[in-house]
């Protein structure tokens, strides 16, 4: 197919690879041309705008940094879609502005389906992220052939509305929130009591933290915060995301929300979300 991909960040260069082992017709845009240039050298014929990526296109897969981004980039700039084209927003984004997405889309004679994906770069790399897909049934069916090619076939949700996969991917991200701030707090609550970084981590290995406590007990212990699998910053949008979607209090998601924009404020923005745990390590 003729594929458009449009956001090559962390995510977006490991998803868009998938699509062109697969065998797909791939364009590409990013705002920056260095990543663009990257996806070229692997086969993508690359843009020079994003409406010229998109012109042509039975398909166009989004991933951007989040909700502003996608108005900006795709909404408020009317990208000319080809007619009945299909537009998988892979972006995290809020139910609110799911719905909002796909009435804009209906009215431009698209298809709108939501797709975010739940993992870091690692599974992405190796084609075994949970997707959830969310939209009109046709429209979600075909989109589902489309980022299988990505997907853990174990993990693919489908769910029948782009604000439900919104949310599903918000209360994803709400857990990898929570959980960081169960690491943190029992580091505090270990050190204050005479146990060693290797001591707490060792005790988490035998709670319900025990796989966030592996998956980012390296990256504590050798404080390499700099390799980062999902940055301060993105985990600052979305907890952002997830308060103004509540309607009743999120304290947990809160207390992490505040961390965030306090490592944000500290240059610590593009450092992986272990950092959080760096005073404490």
């Amino acid at each position: 197919m003729r594929i458009s991909f449009i956001g090559l960040g962390r995510m977006g260069r490991e998803l868009v690879v998938h699509l062109i082992d697969a065998g797909h017709e791939v364009t590409v845009w990013n705002r920056s041309a260095p990543a663009a240039e990257e996806i070229g050298a692997r086969g993508a014929t690359v843009a020079q705008s994003a409406a010229a990526a998109v012109a042509d296109a039975e398909v166009v897969v989004t991933a951007l940094f989040g909700p502003d981004t996608v108005r900006e980039v795709v909404v408020n700039a009317g990208l000319p879609f080809a007619s009945s084209a299909l537009w998988i927003d892979v972006t995290t984004v809020a139910p609110g502005d799911a719905a909002a997405f796909a009435a804009w889309a209906s009215d431009a004679d698209v298809r709108y389906v939501h797709s975010p994906v739940i993992g870091s770069l690692a599974p992405a790399r190796a084609g075994r992220l949970a997707v959830l897909v969310g939209g009109e049934a046709d429209a979600a069916k075909e989109a589902a052939g489309i980022v299988s090619v990505w997907s853990d076939p174990d993990k693919l949700r489908m769910v029948d509305s782009a604000p439900k996969a919104a949310t599903g991917k918000l209360i994803a991200n709400l857990a990898l929130a929570v959980s960081m701030e169960g690491v943190v707090e029992a580091l505090r609550l270990g050190h204050s009591n005479g146990l060693s970084t290797e001591d707490v981590l060792s005790t988490l290995a035998l709670t319900t933290l025990a796989p966030l406590a592996a998956f980012k007990g390296d990256v504590i212990r050798d404080r390499s915060f700099d390799d980062t699998q999902f940055s301060v910053d993105l985990l600052l949008k979305d907890t952002r995301l997830m308060i103004a979607s509540s309607r009743s209090p999120l304290p947990t998601v809160s207390v992490v929300h505040e961390a965030l924009e306090d490592a944000s404020r500290d240059d610590r923005g593009a450092k992986d979300i272990a950092v959080l745990a760096e005073r404490d390590a």
